[in-house]
């Protein structure tokens, strides 16, 4: 899952103009260490609900890539 997550959010972050990322970590945090705004998050909930049937944002915030696998029911080092 964190390839296809990677995958979405070099999308994201393509539509406004920054580097593709190599690789992602549980550990990145989605506004520091990906430079996503309050509108990149929006377009990437979006994207993985398509895919998942998943609203990652449902119950509250999720900050960082680990919280977003934790939500899809993945262990976020695995």
């Amino acid at each position: 899952m964190i390839d296809r997550l990677l995958v979405m959010i070099n999308t994201v972050r393509q539509n406004k103009g920054l580097t593709r990322l190599e690789s992602i970590q549980p550990s990145d945090d989605l506004r520091r260490d990906l430079e996503l705004d309050s509108l990149d998050l929006a377009e990437l909930t979006v994207r993985i609900e398509n895919e998942s049937g998943i609203d990652i944002f449902e119950d509250g915030f999720v900050n960082s890539i680990g919280e977003i696998l934790i939500k899809l029911g993945k262990r976020p080092n695995g």
